[in-house]
């Protein structure tokens, strides 16, 4: 049963989070034009987590994703997430845009090679802004000048580590740093901060109670096989929990992989 769930995981994040994030970024891409259409997306301040409020394109690195609200783990399985207590993208001061390396995607995977006065064009529910690359920053480096009155700034973050699995060992932040000279104005009312969780390589360990509770679940389905293999034959019980495991197992996984660094 724990190859069954350590199995799991690896699918989940290395195949399975793949297909899951191309999903919801082609359901999120049709709703936020939609809402885009008919002037209902979200211009802040307080927008429900998981909601589109930006499409993100930077030619560069050919990358084109929409950014949902939130960026907890859990949030940034969809795509890039914005960090809440932060302008939207193109408004007045500096908003934050949090993705994945490796895992779901990785659609910050290549951010690193971002150069100054590269593109970075955001279309939001206020219009669309294009920002110029400053340039590209970790833990320790100088910070960029104060942003000027009236200038949008925009900050994608992500993680990097170092070797062969440097995608799956995020050991050191990365920004990227990005100014639009004109920005749309931003209302008042955004929260002061946000829970540790949605933190720059936090992991959801809200998520605790459930995974015990998802682990209890596994460990009662393996004491029932143990008991039907003394009455059934080993076909038979496989035959019967074989669905069973593999729903538990994937419910295990869905929540541990919350647990991990969220722009792992």
């Amino acid at each position: 049963m724990l190859a069954v769930v350590c199995l799991w995981v690896f699918v989940q994040l290395l195949l399975l989070g793949d297909l899951k994030h191309e999903r919801s970024q082609d359901l999120l891409y049709d709703r936020f034009r939609t809402e885009v259409a008919a002037a209902t997306a979200p211009v802040g301040p307080v927008v429900p987590v998981g909601a589109p409020v930006a499409l993100l394109r930077i030619p560069a690195i050919d990358l084109e994703q929409v950014v949902v609200e939130g960026t907890a783990s859990g949030d940034l399985r969809a795509g890039p997430g914005h960090q809440r207590n932060t302008v939207l993208p193109g408004q007045d001061g500096t908003s934050v845009v949090m993705g994945r390396a490796a895992t779901y995607g990785g659609p910050f995977a290549r951010i690193t090679e971002l150069r100054p006065g590269d593109v970075i064009e955001v279309v939001v529910a206020q219009g669309t802004r294009e920002f110029r690359v400053l340039g590209v920053r970790r833990t320790g480096d100088p910070l960029p000048q104060p942003r000027a009155t009236g200038v949008a700034r925009l900050v994608l973050a992500s993680a990097e580590g170092q070797g062969r699995l440097a995608g799956l060992t995020p050991g050191e932040a990365v920004y990227v740093d990005a100014e639009a000279e004109d920005a749309f104005p931003a209302p008042a009312g955004r929260p002061a901060a946000v829970p540790a969780a949605e933190q720059l390589l936090a992991g959801e360990t809200a998520v605790l109670p459930l995974l015990a509770t998802c682990l209890a679940a596994l460990v009662l389905a393996t004491l029932t096989i143990i008991s039907a293999r003394q009455r059934w034959s080993t076909v038979q019980v496989w035959l019967l929990a074989s669905p069973v495991v593999a729903a538990l197992a994937w419910a295990t996984t869905e929540v541990l992989v919350r647990l991990l660094p969220n722009v792992m």
